[in-house]
């Protein structure tokens, strides 16, 4: 199946490098259409096909991936002009429906539309593949490979993606300041800021990873941590006391409900 990113940024980029490392894609079935010299460059010298325009890249895949900032979306889709006609499209993009990405693109076509993070860059990604799909059974199969090769796949109703946005979308960052905090008390308490940092990152990965690979409900592990009248329980009481378990949920809610105005907007 041949497969076209349009855009290999970041995100497109690391997706696209992913697929290719796994073997999920192979060179040769890959195409390009991107406007920067330093990722045409090298991704031509990983075997890639580098195209000219959005319309060559249509014509050559059998699926397109649309890597685009949303605010690019609309003029961007439209240069696809119609020769993703009887194809696929995948997007990336937050905010924009399959309904309106119909609306941008000419002829019939097939829409998959999902929800990445960005430790999809280091091979740890979590995406929400909108269930409701009307992409083919081996469409939906490849698109699970590539995307399960650089993280995790939960499959959702469309209307439930936002959601993922609000949650998964937008979550690294809400972790990234919660590593932060905790290597500025452990700096506070005396510790070097390289040291504070690195405890703190591996603390979060960890504990993570206890949550995916032990299947343990979070507040079963948080209590393997808790003795009674140690430290840690005092530590879960402050945090408690400052409501930080509302302020993630919160979050969650906010940035849900932002994701869901981008889309009546566009």
């Amino acid at each position: 199946m041949k497969i076209g990113f349009f855009g290999a940024g970041a995100m497109g980029g690391a997706i696209l490098s992913g697929a290719l490392k796994t073997g999920v894609v192979k060179p040769e079935d890959a195409y390009i259409f991107d406007l920067s010299k330093k990722i045409k460059a090298k991704y031509s010298d990983a075997g890639c096909n580098i195209v000219d325009s959005a319309v060559e890249l249509g014509r050559a895949s059998d699926i397109v991936v649309v890597c685009l900032k949303p605010q690019y979306a609309k003029s961007g889709l439209a240069s696809l002009e119609d020769s993703l006609d009887g194809k696929a499209l995948i997007s990336i993009m937050a905010g924009v429906t399959t309904e309106t990405l119909r609306s941008w693109v000419q002829g019939n076509l097939r829409v998959l539309r999902l929800m990445p993070n960005t430790p999809a860059l280091v091979g740890s990604g979590a995406f929400a593949l909108d269930s409701d799909t009307d992409l083919t059974e081996e469409e939906k199969e490849f698109a699970e490979s590539i995307f399960s090769s650089i993280g995790i796949v939960e499959w959702m109703p469309e209307d439930l993606i936002d959601t993922a946005c609000g949650l998964s979308g937008a979550g690294p960052a809400y972790v990234y300041i919660m590593i932060e905090a905790m290597a500025d008390g452990g700096v506070l308490m005396g510790l070097p800021r390289k040291t504070a940092m690195r405890l703190a990152a591996q603390t979060v990965y960890g504990a993570a990873k206890m949550v995916i690979e032990t299947g343990g409900h979070p507040d079963e592990l948080k209590d393997m941590v808790c003795s009674p009248g140690g430290n840690t329980i005092v530590g879960i009481k402050t945090l408690e006391e400052h409501g930080v378990r509302g302020a993630y949920i919160d979050a969650v809610c906010k940035a849900t409900e932002k994701a869901q105005e981008m889309g009546k907007a566009q």
